[in-house]
């Protein structure tokens, strides 16, 4: 059902900078349920802004971002071939949704960082190329941070180290109020990908970072995806209340 998010804004925050709610579930989220969280998050900002507003108003419609893990699952973008599929898709090794972003199959797995962030572009830069780019900027700044040259491929969308893709992006957008994001693989299992054709990429081979760094962490590595997307949208967290986490745990019950 829809979600009136002014009912999760703090009592104080319009004294208070823009800022976006983090989240950041411990345990592995069911695809379905972040995707259906990222929705719900979207219209509530969409039905904030569906009347005009100063640019005030809408600096104070609090943004979202969740940094999460998911069980194993192959998700389509809109439009995606299933000429990538290398099984039926009536019977998938995991499950299999089609969904509203952009690109082509990828996979997800537990020891991938994923990262969804629902902004607001009209605060920033109305063009969805401009974000893909950012997006990427925050993945490259992550692996200088741990050593690494990650790597833009000309007419392409991710980051690559050494020729393998460790990061696919791929977004929605309504009304420029972002969903979807990005996947960074850390230490998962990669044996998933064989299944499809990643990215819609034939060559292009997937690698993950505990292939240069021996013993890397999520630990290590969700503090530095924090900081990143921070400095790259001008964004400061807001720790969810009871409110907010109250919005997650219901609607997980609810599916």
């Amino acid at each position: 059902m829809p979600v009136d998010i002014r009912k999760l804004e703090t009592p104080n925050q319009a004294e208070q900078p823009p800022a976006a709610f983090l989240f950041e579930p411990p345990q592995l989220v069911d695809f379905s349920r972040a995707w259906a969280w990222q929705q719900a998050w979207q219209q509530g900002m969409l039905e904030l802004g569906s009347r005009p507003r100063t640019d005030q108003e809408i600096a104070q419609c609090s943004e979202a971002v969740w940094l999460l893990q998911h069980p194993r699952c192959y998700t389509l973008g809109r439009g995606a071939s299933e000429q990538h599929l290398l099984f039926d898709p009536e019977d998938p090794p995991a499950p299999l949704h089609r969904i509203d972003r952009g690109g082509e199959v990828t996979h997800h797995m537990p020891g991938q960082l994923v990262v969804y962030p629902v902004l607001d572009l009209r605060r920033r830069h109305c063009d969805l190329h401009w974000y893909l780019r950012q997006l990427e900027q925050v993945v490259i700044d992550v692996l200088a941070e741990l050593g690494l040259n990650g790597e833009r491929v000309e007419g392409m969308t991710g980051v690559w180290v050494e020729g393998r893709k460790l990061a696919a992006i791929g977004v929605g957008c309504r009304r420029w109020i972002t969903q979807h994001g990005l996947a960074l693989n850390v230490d998962g299992e990669l044996s998933g990908f064989d299944a499809v054709v990643p990215c819609g990429l034939t060559g292009k081979p997937v690698g993950s970072l505990r292939q240069w760094i021996t013993g890397i962490s999520m630990a290590e590595v969700q503090p530095l995806m924090r900081a990143a997307l921070a400095r790259r949208f001008g964004l400061s967290w807001r720790t969810p209340g009871p409110l907010q986490q109250a919005f997650t745990i219901a609607d997980g019950q609810q599916g």
